[in-house]
């Protein structure tokens, strides 16, 4: 079922989110909505999407077990930081904006937030997160489509799609074309074989810890 607010048409949880008309300014009016505080919204190209924030158990799982994989990759680069955002706005102004599931930031300068900012980050003032990810259950689609031109459009140099059905990670990277590739290992966790995170997704139904301890397990082998 979907609903409508005075303006926008927002999707519920578990339902393919409606890209639906809108300027630039329909979206900043979106995010200060106080009624879609915990949706996600999206806007590329003149349209808008939006669904509701809150995850499904098995959304959640995935989500979960990839922070926990960041944690255990960067456990083994001393020196080496991170910051991982789940859900964080990141928008370019009249470009576009999007709420990844998954923002990775590695190394310094992550952005730091001032009172009285809006709760977004703004690309043209922060340099871009290193990886961004979604968790793809029903809009497995839209991931591949609208949010891959998207977040190419951002400048993302590598963006995960993580498709929960197929149990497999696709990965991509930003060409010099401003257009995404297919890549088979990370340039964001660099070295990092985009096949073992799909072999870890088959673990999921003992458990996101233990899926994660066998990923520990098999890094220690790169």
């Amino acid at each position: 079922m979907t609903y409508t607010t005075p303006k926008f048409i927002v999707s519920q949880i578990g339902e393919i989110p409606q890209w639906q008309a809108a300027t630039w300014e329909d979206y900043v009016a979106a995010c200060e909505d106080p009624s879609l505080e915990e949706a996600r919204i999206f806007f590329y190209e003149g349209y808008l999407g939006i669904d509701m924030g809150n995850e499904g158990p098995q959304h959640a799982r995935f989500n979960d077990l990839f922070t926990i994989i960041f944690f255990v990759w960067f456990t083994t680069k001393v020196g080496q930081t991170f910051d991982s955002l789940s859900g964080c706005v990141i928008e370019k102004p009249k470009v576009g904006a999007g709420a990844p599931d998954k923002v990775l930031y590695i190394g310094g300068d992550f952005h730091k937030w001032q009172k009285g900012e809006p709760r977004r980050i703004n690309l043209n003032q922060s340099r871009v997160p290193d990886l961004v990810g979604e968790i793809a259950d029903t809009t497995l689609a839209s991931d591949l489509d609208e949010k891959k031109r998207l977040y190419a459009a951002l400048g993302i140099p590598e963006y995960w799609v993580i498709d929960i059905k197929g149990e497999r990670v696709l990965a991509f990277r930003l060409q010099e074309n401003g257009k995404y590739q297919e890549c088979e290992i990370s340039g964001a966790l660099e070295g990092l074989p985009i096949a073992l995170l799909s072999d870890t997704l088959k673990l999921l139904n003992q458990g996101n810890g233990t899926a994660a301890m066998w990923f520990a397990q098999q890094i220690g082998n790169l």
